[in-house]
């Protein structure tokens, strides 16, 4: 095992990194429940408290509390993964078609740029979403980026789902600081604190589960729950809150995934916001499913929980672009190609760098 794979797992970019520890009775935490006081609720699920807080200031998933046992990756990192030569035998990539301008049109459009990272226009707003474009110590590009950043000049959103540094990149988000510091950062609670110094010049806001941020647009995005965690180094595990976006204009509705395990919330989603027209769901990152299913919807369950939202259109992602885990880059797509039926044969093959809007 390779001392850097070891390394980046530690970093937050899979989910392989926190000590599991039992609380004694004297010890236990309560949970309170937490949101931005200068953000508003366009709508909340029945009941709604508010985003789950340990006493600790930790953050909790709604329906399955994070458990991280360093026994678990170290099964999971010591083993043999037995995909390992089928996986080095696929020198299959993604698809790229170079965007050699980008568009000024008001015309609505989703440009995937690999990974979970993508480039929106919406009801006259220009968007974002975790953008990772440069190569670190612990991140290889399998697919090339479709345009040269230095092309950027009039974006009104970065969203970042969470820490994680497949999602959430230093050097991105400073070369974007001065790129577009003019762009507000919408993002979760506690992140600002982060990101900030990587973007000195930009707004940022902070939402809490369901909140929706102060635009000044006709364009609605809120902040929507996942089942995940959030890591940026050794001692902050789930001091930031992680979570989804779902963006809704009068034409059309894009839900983004984030990183997510399987679970209620998606259903949730859908019932407080309504069904989305275009679900951006991530697929890879899977294997071994033991150890990822928390983190990491499967293809399957990504298929699932999408019947479960009522989607009309399945967009694939978090898959092709860097290697995190034991599938193969391609197999999630494969997966989907070969079950058509699973997402009620409504999937966009995505081509990083083509419109995907239909």
């Amino acid at each position: 095992m390779k001392r850097r794979t070891f390394l980046s797992s530690l970093a937050g970019i899979i989910p392989a990194s926190a000590l599991l520890y039992h609380l004694s009775p004297e010890e236990e935490m309560t949970v309170r429940h937490v949101d931005n006081p200068k953000l508003a609720y366009d709508k909340t699920p029945a009941d709604w408290k508010g985003t789950p807080q340990w006493s600790d200031g930790t953050f909790q998933n709604l329906h399955h509390p994070f458990e991280a046992s360093l026994y678990s990756v170290l099964k999971w990192k010591l083993q043999t993964n037995p995909q390992a030569e089928a996986k080095k035998s696929d020198l299959r990539r993604l698809a790229v078609e170079q965007i050699p301008l980008l568009s000024t049109s008001s015309k609505d459009s989703l440009i995937w740029l690999g990974h979970a990272s993508y480039l929106i226009r919406m009801a006259g707003v220009t968007i974002l979403i975790d953008p990772i474009w440069i190569e670190n110590w612990a991140l290889k590009r399998y697919s090339s980026l479709p345009f040269d950043p230095e092309q950027l000049r009039d974006i009104d959103y970065i969203l970042l789902s969470h820490d994680h540094r497949d999602h959430c990149d230093e050097d991105t988000l400073t070369l974007l600081g001065q790129l577009v510091p003019n762009a507000k950062i919408l993002t979760g609670l506690n992140m600002a604190s982060l990101v900030q110094p990587w973007l000195p010049r930009n707004s940022i806001q902070e939402a809490g589960w369901y909140q929706s941020y102060d635009l000044s647009h006709s364009l609605s995005i809120t902040f929507v729950p996942t089942r995940h965690w959030s890591k940026r180094g050794l001692f902050d595990t789930n001091q930031r809150l992680w979570g989804g976006f779902y963006l809704k204009s009068q034409e059309r509705s894009i839900y983004f995934m984030g990183d997510s395990g399987d679970g209620p919330h998606f259903k949730q989603i859908a019932e407080t916001l309504g069904a989305p027209d275009y679900a951006l769901m991530g697929v890879g990152a899977f294997k071994p499913e033991w150890f990822m299913h928390p983190s990491h919807t499967s293809p399957s369950d990504a298929a699932k929980a999408f019947r479960e939202m009522g989607g009309k259109k399945f967009v694939p992602m978090h898959f092709g672009t860097f290697d995190l885990a034991d599938d193969s880059l391609l197999e999630p797509l494969d997966w989907l190609q070969a079950n058509p039926g699973a997402v009620n044969h409504a999937l966009i093959v995505p081509v990083v760098g083509r419109e995907l809007l239909g």
